[in-house]
Order: C-alpha cells, then sequence, then structure tokens
C-alpha cells in the first residue's frame, strides 16, 4: 500500500488569476469515473468570493452539473459580476473545460448583519468523532480489492479527516434507512479566511452525500451497472465556518425515482449549531 502523502486542501482550492474574473484551479483524480463534483464546488465558491467587495461573505449558492468533467485537466472560472448592492451580491460563475460549459453556479454574498435568530434543528446524539474510525482506515483494509486507478488515487481522500458512523454499512449491498452521519474536519491549519473555510465545506459536502440514497436499494457504488452523477447542489451558511473543528454532517434521502435520488444535509458545529444546509439530486440509474 502506498505511503500518505501531504495532499491539502488548500492548494487544491488555490487559484491562478488568468484575468480579472477569469480563474484557473487545478484537478485531482480521486478515482472515480469523472471529475469530483466538491472539486468544482469549492473552486467556483472561491473564485465567486474573488470579485466581492470587502467583508461580504457568502451565504448561499446554487449549481447546476452540465457534463462530466475531466479529472486530468485544470479548469477554467468565469466569473459574472450580475449585482452589487447596498447590502448583498451576486455573482454567477461558470467552469470551462476543453472549450465547454460543464457547470454553473450562482453564489449570493451579504455583510453580516444582527437581525432575528432560531433554531429548529436538533444535532443528533451520535459518538464523538475521536470515537469512530477515519474513512480512509476502512479504505486502507479493503485497498487490494480497489481497482488500480482508485489505488493511486487514495492519497487524495486524505485532506478531509472524514468519519462515518457505521461506515462499513456505506459500501455494503445490505438494505438500511436513507440516513448518514458524518464528522468532517480539514487535516490541516486552514487560518481565518472565511473564503477558504467555505470553499473547503463545500468540497467536503459532496462526500458521501448522493450515496445515502443508495441505501434503500441495496446498490454499492462500487456495481459496475450504477451510473450515479450530481445534478444540481445547493449550500446555504448559518454561521461562520470553522473547518479546523469538528462538524457533523447529518444527511437524510426524503425520496427517489425517475432514476434521480434527493438528498439533504444539516452541518452543526459542537456546540449543536447548524451552521450550514445542504441539498442535492442526482442520477441513479442502473444500466444492463
Amino acid at each position: 500500500m502506498e505511503q500518505e502523502n501531504e495532499v491539502k486542501v488548500s492548494s487544491l482550492l488555490e487559484l491562478e488569476t488568468l484575468e480579472q474574473g477569469l480563474y484557473r484551479g487545478q484537478s485531482w483524480d480521486l478515482g472515480f469515473r469523472a471529475l469530483f463534483g466538491g472539486q468544482v464546488l469549492g473552486q467556483a465558491l472561491k473564485a465567486a468570493w474573488e470579485s466581492v467587495p470587502e467583508g461580504r461573505v457568502a451565504h448561499s449558492f446554487h449549481s447546476y452539473f452540465l457534463l462530466p468533467g475531466d479529472a486530468s485537466l485544470p479548469v477554467v472560472y468565469d466569473v459574472e459580476t450580475v449585482r452589487d448592492g447596498k447590502s448583498f451580491s451576486a455573482r454567477r460563475v461558470k467552469a470551462i473545460q476543453n472549450g465547454r460549459n460543464i457547470f454553473y453556479m450562482t453564489a449570493s454574498f451579504q455583510l453580516p448583519e444582527e437581525g432575528m435568530q432560531h433554531q429548529y434543528a436538533a444535532m443528533p446524539d451520535v459518538p464523538a468523532p475521536l470515537e469512530v474510525e477515519p474513512d480512509i482506515r476502512m479504505y486502507e483494509r479493503y485497498f487490494d480489492s480497489m481497482g488500480r486507478r482508485m489505488q493511486k488515487a487514495l492519497s487524495y481522500h486524505r485532506p478531509i479527516d472524514i468519519r462515518t458512523i457505521d461506515a462499513e454499512n456505506s459500501i455494503s449491498s445490505n438494505t438500511s434507512t436513507p440516513e448518514r452521519y458524518t464528522w468532517l474536519r480539514a487535516n490541516e491549519e486552514l487560518g481565518d479566511s472565511q473564503a477558504m473555510h467555505q470553499a473547503a465545506l463545500a468540497y467536503a459536502s459532496d462526500y458521501h452525500f448522493l450515496t445515502t440514497s443508495l441505501q434503500p436499494h441495496g446498490v454499492k457504488i462500487t456495481d459496475r451497472n450504477l451510473r450515479i452523477a450530481t445534478i444540481d447542489h445547493a449550500m446555504w451558511f448559518h454561521r461562520p465556518i470553522n473547518m479546523n473543528d469538528w462538524l457533523l454532517y447529518s444527511i437524510e434521502s426524503p425520496v427517489s425515482g425517475g432514476s434521480r435520488g434527493l438528498v439533504r444535509g444539516q452541518l452543526f458545529n459542537q456546540q449543536g449549531e447548524l451552521v450550514a444546509s445542504t441539498m442535492q439530486e442526482g442520477l441513479m440509474r442502473i444500466t444492463e
């Protein structure tokens, strides 16, 4: 088995400025059939951050995946300034590979302000993160049964410390309720920039997300007849994000049908505060 490499999510989120509003990000091959959706989410949000007035913070984004990306090629991000108001800014981001639009995002930013506040969401009672085995250790146990491409890509799964409750259930063919609980934390110090923390969380939010919708159907993610891909992904930030500390990702899939699955997630800090919410719909197709 290969030794651990120093692969950092902060390096993935570093963008090269080509000209004003135009950026290029490098790609990681995570061993999937196509570019990992979380990479495009994180880089696109980081690109949008580059163009907003100082002091404004992203509060939401909505995105569509149009074409599969190529993990061997960089991605160019074209940022359009839609609006800069007194309190809010809107940006539209287009991700381009080989001259084709593979992804669109619309992101909204706001100057932080005080206002009415409530939380009608309870943090699930699950084992503490240090009581849960890192997912990467489970993958290492199955290293010899992995495909060669996945073996080579394993180091790129290390930048985020992901610890899923009952992780082995997520790769089995047993049927189970469509819910999953995962602890997330960056494996490096990310500093104080909310641009970096939000982008890192956007990146991590795509891990184990859509596959939760497979659990009631007894279909493994490694099934050769399965075609699975993200169609759209939305995220809302309710409080400042700290990826240097543990966040609990509570995921459920309320419905599937028409070869599509819907998943929604809530992210809590260790104080039980809801810091972000997510929703995603994706293709889940069994071919003959």
